[in-house]
């Protein structure tokens, strides 16, 4: 597995090193210093092979994170594991950077002999860690004859994420449903690729050892073909099935119960953790269509209508809504006039920039423009790059997943507040392409 794990500041000095193998020396964060960090690029992959000496590293604030090996391992393994230092140390220092590390170079020597065993990750559950070791790195011979039963429970049990004494004075579960759209469209508003990454989010503020079951949609599929056979045979056209990729889930969730009626149910860790990522790629409800009509008007002008409409519920509401159209690299002024919001031409970014603070569902909104270019001695054809939106919709999920019911059970039968919220968003990955000049007089024609 690994062979060696390095913390590096941005000069490539070393302030922590632990060597798990003899295959790797400790000299060799050298060789990693030169080819990375002293060749300043940025742009530097996260994997390097040098020889038989491969480097896995992440930048973290003014840190490198490095691990080194000589042996096939799973990459995707080794990112996990330096994404979990980065947690435990925030967990730890409040923030993980140069300075926490210098000051608490102990703990972390401590920490990462516990977290790593000859190369191999073990526990590194925060909770679990922070149960035997303490913020100043010393543990006292009291705390570990109270917790010694404690320890092992939580070391090699089935909840090891979860202390027993957990207590609260109100009993609550939030559930917050994140989606993140991903959406490319022409500009006649046929949707060319669209897909959504989601995240199911949950805050357990429970006593004791409780478990949480939720349901999904009715009519949730995980495999492509058994969504076809689902559509044809039982769904309609308006309540199409709820079609997800690839699910991930947290080590709390029992998959052979998701498996055989898609509920959720698990043993919370106590306070805020993913417990579900998945990713949609069919029956995507897209939150905004945006038609635009741009055409050249010789080589001076340019005139700008763009169009606007919101497809989900009029109940519903979209905040923070900005919408950004190029403009040529040679444009002197712009005058704008805008149905809603405010637009303002920024120099810098060669963009319109159109601000609406909030807009109501099925809402049909206009935006025209004319932009003054100056003369230039050479000019260049206008790429024209697409126009992107950014946004956020309460309560609405452009996947069309849902959970159905969220309950909580605990030996004491005591009253629990449950809370489900639902939030789509874009944030320059919503983007519609601007149309070429014969397909703009096309489009205005009609």
């Amino acid at each position: 597995m690994i062979s060696a794990f390095w913390i590096l500041n941005l000069k490539g000095e070393t302030l922590c090193a632990r060597v798990f193998r003899p295959d790797v020396k400790r000299s060799m964060s050298e060789i990693f210093r030169i080819h990375t960090i002293a060749n300043n690029d940025g742009n530097k992959a996260p994997i390097m092979t040098l020889g038989s000496t491969s480097f896995f590293h992440v930048r973290h604030m003014n840190l490198y994170l490095v691990c080194a090996t000589k042996t096939n391992v799973n990459a995707a393994l080794v990112f996990e594991f330096l994404y979990r230092v980065i947690t435990i140390g925030r967990s730890y220092f409040g923030k993980l950077d140069e300075e926490a590390v210098k000051n608490n170079f102990v703990l972390i020597y401590e920490l990462l002999d516990e977290i790593l065993d000859f190369g191999y990750p073990q526990n590194s559950e925060t909770d679990t860690l922070k149960m035997y070791i303490t913020t100043e790195g010393v543990k006292s011979e009291q705390a570990v004859r109270e917790d010694s039963q404690k320890i092992t429970i939580q070391a090699t049990g089935a909840t090891s994420w979860r202390r027993a004494d957990v207590k609260y004075r109100k009993n609550e579960a939030f559930v917050d449903v994140v989606e993140n759209v991903n959406l490319l469209m022409s500009s006649k508003g046929s949707i060319l690729r669209a897909d959504v990454d989601g995240q199911v989010l949950m805050r357990a503020y429970l006593s004791g050892t409780p478990e949480c079951k939720f349901g999904l949609n009715d009519k949730l599929v995980l495999d492509r073909r058994n969504a076809a056979r689902n559509v044809s045979t039982v769904d309609g056209p308006e309540n199409p099935a709820v079609e997800l990729d690839d699910c991930q889930f947290h080590q709390c969730v029992k998959l052979g119960k998701f498996d055989n009626d898609r509920t959720i149910s698990f043993i919370p860790p106590d306070g805020e953790f993913e417990l579900m990522r998945y990713r949609s790629t069919t029956n995507i409800n897209v939150p905004f269509k945006v038609h635009p009509i741009i055409e050249e008007i010789g080589k001076t002008r340019v005139e700008y209508t763009i169009q606007v409409k919101t497809t989900f519920s009029p109940k519903l509401n979209a905040s923070s809504v900005v919408i950004k159209v190029p403009t040529p690299l040679n444009t002197a002024k712009v005058e704008c006039k805008v149905s809603l919001g405010k637009a303002k031409y920024s120099p810098a970014d060669n963009l319109i920039i159109w601000r609406i603070p909030r807009i109501q569902g099925q809402s049909d909104i206009t935006f025209t423009a004319e932009a003054i270019r100056s003369s230039t001695t050479h000019q260049k054809p206008w790429s024209r790059p697409p126009i992107a939106v950014d946004f956020q919709v309460l309560m609405f999920t452009a996947s069309g997943l849902a959970v159905r019911f969220l309950k909580v059970f605990e030996k004491s039968n005591y009253n629990s507040v449950k809370w489900v919220r639902y939030l789509t968003k874009a944030n320059g990955t919503y983007q519609i392409r601007v149309s070429s000049l014969s397909e703009s007089g096309l489009q205005g024609g009609n």
